[in-house]
């Protein structure tokens, strides 16, 4: 039986103490297209692949009592890939869309899209408004698709939209910019994760991840684990946050 819109998921009952869980967990999927081509399959295989591990991975952040979670889908940068790559993912993308958004809506998902639309075929943008639209009130838990996304970008489209707001110099300060962000309703990651072996942000939540906690592991996105997760989170739990400031020796 499903359950009522806005149900939270299946938690665990021997929870972590809640200071040692990020609040918010923010993913770089990484590694897909490698994934595939040792696998001797096709590049697009791999997306497939990476698409059908976000369920599994959302789940086992849920367990956890994340709240928020951003998921790294499809960077602006990524429109300079093979035009068949880049066709196959948008493809892969409304086909989930369709299938997934009724099954997250049920467990209490909100789903939120950062990132530009314009660029998107217009039966896909309508998906992605209404699987938004369906879901805006759930209250589990809220996945945000950075798809046609990036940090540069972003920041330049909230400093324009000040300026066409005819804000005064000393008017702007931090809370103003990030009003305009995508992420104006989203709390800045805890934790970002990234797959696939790599130690960059590659244009992702630039002006958020300020004082995120880093974690990569060299598991491709569509071998990543439960138990990979509880690794992140785990090693999330070890550090200190000083926030800049100094924090007395216990």
């Amino acid at each position: 039986m499903a359950e009522e819109p806005g149900a939270a998921f299946p938690l665990d009952a021997n929870g972590r103490d809640a200071a040692e869980i990020p609040h918010h967990v923010a993913i770089i999927m990484d590694g897909n297209g490698r994934w595939a081509e040792d696998k001797g399959l096709p590049r697009l295989e791999g997306h497939r692949a990476g698409v059908e591990k976000i369920r599994s991975v959302l789940d086992a952040l849920a367990r956890r009592r994340v709240k928020f979670v951003t998921i790294y889908a499809f960077s602006t940068e990524n429109w300079n890939r093979p035009d068949d790559e880049v066709e196959g993912i948008m493809s892969i993308l409304r086909d989930v869309i369709h299938q997934e958004t009724r099954a997250l809506h049920e467990q209490g998902v909100r789903v939120v899209h950062l990132g530009r639309s314009d660029r998107l075929l217009p039966d896909l943008r309508e998906a992605v408004s209404q699987a938004q639209d369906l879901t805006q009130h759930n209250t589990a838990i809220t996945l945000c698709v950075a798809f046609d996304y990036g940090g540069r970008s972003e920041i330049v489209e909230a400093v324009r939209q000040i300026v066409r707001s005819g804000a005064k110099p000393e008017e702007v300060d931090e809370k103003l910019l990030s009003s305009h962000l995508y992420t104006h309703d989203i709390p800045d990651p805890d934790l970002i994760i990234r797959t696939g072996g790599e130690y960059r942000l590659s244009n992702f939540l630039l002006w958020q991840s300020a004082y995120s906690e880093f974690y990569t592991t060299t598991v491709p996105w569509p071998e990543l684990s439960a138990t990979h997760v509880e690794e992140a989170i785990c090693a999330y739990g070890r550090r200190k946050r000083k926030f800049g400031a100094l924090t007395p020796d216990p």
